[in-house]
């Protein structure tokens, strides 16, 4: 009752609420640069923790697979080259023995690939300016050039770097449809200069026409807008040129065999172990196993808004997923030239590159911890997580196919052909 009575006799007047406020200085010791660090410290014992797990689990990984890789090189494919090589007697030629393995298809293990040459010229130089952007950024960060304080230090230096690395990847593809004896190299450095960054482009200013319509602040104003096309148009395309103008100059990659002009019948069947679904899926299960809990770190800094500062964990990782990517793919190209199937070249680029469709995977599953409640929130997510699973997959394809052509080359130097 004595509340009621209270609350009664208080009177509501309409007019401007005036809030003040005081600020009291206080002298710190702590220099400006150091403020940070109170955010950005290592004081976190099971941040601290999960962090080392995660570098452990992959460095069992990588130890795995270097194992695997040593066990084929050193005994299988080292027996394979000694007998290939060693002088038959006269018996052995008399009796026409019949050899098997990998150095039966050595006349169409370099022959080019049937299908979309030219788009796998274009996937590899896109594969490397996303490898060397990427590469480069990772170093700046760990080095303490790029600070997570400011949010779009690290944004810029990564498009940046991107439209500056458009000078490799003209070369890369240039130089990959050379030796593939293609024809059409405008067509082909036109694929390079404007697919991905397009593709990317286009959603971009979907997503941000969108923003604008629902009047949100997060819209990239018009002006930002015609500097990213100034970038794209005055610096990307033109180095994407010039890379492959030089491409188009040098020679072609030689090879330490001749391609035979009639393509050797592949056997069949293939054993199902080594058909393209398999290999494609069980290639990007390890090089995924071995970034996935700093993946977590990596998503909740893009879409929860926690500061990352781990840079040199993701430096370590960033090298352990590349191994692991290169040492899968020459695993299990291996396996398909024993069989006798020398249709290789797409094949290494979808194994390895197949971790960026179980990262699109874990993505759906991170969503749930996001509550979204709005349709927009949904297009917006996996909108940008299918452009970063295709820059992963270009990145983690383009390392197992270099992997593969380096191990090609070097085992069919050794051996002897007649």
């Amino acid at each position: 009752m004595v509340y009621e009575s209270i609350a009664a006799k208080q009177d509501v007047s309409v007019g401007t609420v005036v809030f003040t406020y005081d600020v009291l200085w206080r002298a710190s010791n702590v220099k400006w640069a150091s403020r940070w660090d109170i955010y950005l410290s290592m004081d976190n014992q099971v941040s601290d923790k999960v962090h080392w797990f995660s570098i452990i689990n992959s460095l069992l990984i990588v130890l795995f697979l270097s194992v695997m890789v040593a066990m084929i090189l050193v005994r299988n494919l080292h027996r394979d080259i000694v007998r290939y090589n060693r002088t038959l007697t006269d018996e052995e030629k008399a009796e026409d023995r019949e050899e098997s393995g990998w150095k039966l298809v050595h006349a169409d293990v370099f022959r080019p690939p049937a299908s979309c040459p030219m788009l796998f010229c274009v996937a590899c130089g896109t594969g490397v300016q996303v490898l060397l952007c990427t590469t480069i950024c990772i170093v700046f960060a760990a080095a303490g050039f790029l600070s997570p304080a400011n949010r779009g230090s690290l944004a810029t230096a990564v498009l940046v770097l991107f439209v500056m690395m458009g000078a490799p990847a003209g070369y890369t593809a240039a130089t990959l449809y050379k030796t593939f004896k293609g024809r059409l190299w405008q067509k082909c450095t036109l694929y390079t200069a404007f697919a991905y960054p397009g593709v990317c482009f286009v959603t971009f200013l979907s997503f941000d026409g969108m923003l604008y319509s629902y009047g949100s602040t997060g819209a990239v104003p018009l002006l930002s807008l015609l500097s990213l096309l100034a970038l794209w148009f005055g610096v990307s395309v033109p180095l994407v040129f010039l890379g492959a103008y030089l491409g188009f100059k040098r020679e072609p990659l030689s090879y330490p065999v001749i391609t035979s002009n009639i393509p050797r019948e592949v056997p069949a069947p293939q054993p199902w172990y080594l058909s393209l679904g398999f290999t494609t899926l069980v290639g990007g299960i390890l090089p995924f196993g071995a970034c996935f809990v700093e993946l977590f770190f990596i998503l909740s800094s893009m879409w929860m808004d926690q500061y990352y500062y781990v840079f040199g964990f993701t430096a370590l990782v960033f090298v352990i997923l590349i191994v692991t990517c290169c040492e899968i793919t020459i695993v299990l190209c291996y396996f398909q030239l024993c069989s006798e199937n020398y249709h290789w070249w797409w094949r290494a680029f979808l194994t390895s590159g197949s971790t960026a469709l179980y990262v699109l995977l874990y993505s759906c599953v991170y969503f749930g911890r996001l509550a979204a409640d709005e349709w927009f929130t949904y297009v917006l997510y996996f909108g940008y997580m299918i452009l970063i699973s295709l820059g992963l997959f270009a990145l983690t394809g383009a390392c197992g196919f270099f992997a593969c052509l380096w191990f090609t080359k070097k085992i069919y130097a050794s051996i002897k052909v007649d």
